[in-house]
């Protein structure tokens, strides 16, 4: 820098001596005071790590694209690298996980944590084995948890029962049995918009950085946190009932992906069908149970459950219809939920080899 500082000058005070030869010599000034602002930039970016080389005017990346990709690929010598992961903008979870050295259990029943200290624990359920890791987690509703990971033994299998059931998912009734039982849809999210509004107006209305707006977004926060919990909480008790019941539990294959791209998303995103149905089927395999899925492509609402006929095209305002076969008349769901149920036992004994 000193260098073309006194170049810069020199040039100065030859153009004031020599007239014509001022404007070569400032052009050659200019050119210095470039490579000067490369030197210092590449500098600075050596000192950070970006670029390699020993020298401060080395411009050269220490990773050019191909040679990230060939790392990625595996194509290049040396280990495989993992491709970069970037951080969620939508998951606002922070998470820590500790190995067996960084934490353990006291007698009195708290989790201590390596340079934290004991913290006080609501046990859901007693541990199994001694635990390998735990996961610390931290929701956007500021509430912590604490996921240990144990060595489980087989879970007890139920009991054998003779009752198979055949279910139809819907929005005015939450799920359609096939012997007729209708549960009716909680909509936990259209009951709690009215105070998830409010919540959301008062923090459109908060300076950005201020403490009073990081209070509001943890109040929205612990608003969608609870519909979640109650919505979760729902699922888990209707699918364990219904799992215990029967031996058999047959579902339609919904395109929930699909569906949330009409005008009724929001209702379809509430019932919360793709975790229900994973519910029901981790539960099946964990009791010893059977779990089958219905075609997408069936159609349930316009086959008669009695003698098996296609009919036209039913709207969703016909709730009920009759049969051009055998004139039966049929609730709309509950047949629905009937054709699941056959369709799921044909699937079984044709995989049985029946």
């Amino acid at each position: 820098m000193r260098a073309g500082r006194l170049q810069r000058c020199a040039s100065r005070t030859s153009g004031s001596a020599r007239g014509g030869a001022a404007v070569h010599q400032g052009h050659r000034s200019s050119e210095a005071d470039r490579h000067r602002r490369q030197a210092h930039r590449g500098a600075g970016l050596a000192r950070r790590g970006v670029l390699r080389g020993a020298g401060a005017g080395a411009r050269r990346p220490a990773y050019r694209l191909p040679e990230l990709l060939r790392l990625v690929t595996g194509s290049r010598k040396g280990p495989k690298a993992a491709a970069p992961r970037f951080r969620s903008r939508k998951d606002n979870r922070h998470t820590i996980r500790l190995t067996r050295n960084g934490f353990s259990i006291r007698p009195n029943g708290r989790l201590y944590v390596a340079k934290v200290g004991e913290i006080p624990v609501r046990w859901s359920r007693e541990l199994p084995s001694d635990p390998s890791s735990v996961t610390i987690v931290k929701d956007a509703a500021g509430r912590y948890f604490a996921s240990f990971v144990v060595r489980t033994h087989p879970t007890a299998v139920l009991p054998e029962t003779t009752s198979e059931i055949g279910i139809d998912l819907g929005l005015t009734h939450f799920a359609i049995l096939s012997d007729g039982r209708k549960v009716s849809s909680p909509k936990f999210l259209r009951r709690a918009e009215r105070k998830l509004r409010k919540a959301q107006q008062a923090l459109s209305r908060k300076a950005k950085g201020s403490n009073n707006r990081k209070r509001a977004v943890a109040k929205v926060a612990r608003l969608h946190a609870r519909v979640a919990d109650a919505r979760r909480d729902h699922h888990h008790k209707l699918s364990t009932t219904l799992i215990r019941e029967n031996q058999a539990v047959y579902v339609e294959d919904l395109s929930v992906k699909g569906l949330a791209r009409t005008r009724l998303a929001k209702s379809v995103l509430d019932a919360g069908w793709a975790r229900f149905r994973a519910m029901l089927e981790y539960k099946a395999a964990r009791y010893g149970r059977t779990f089958g899925k219905a075609d997408r492509w069936l159609p349930s609402t316009r086959t008669c459950s009695v003698c098996f006929v296609v009919g036209g095209p039913k709207p969703l305002d016909v709730r009920e219809w009759t049969c051009d076969g055998c004139q039966t008349t049929h609730d709309r769901d509950v047949n629905a939920a009937r054709i699941v149920l056959a369709a799921g036992r044909a699937d079984k004994r044709n995989a049985c080899g029946g």
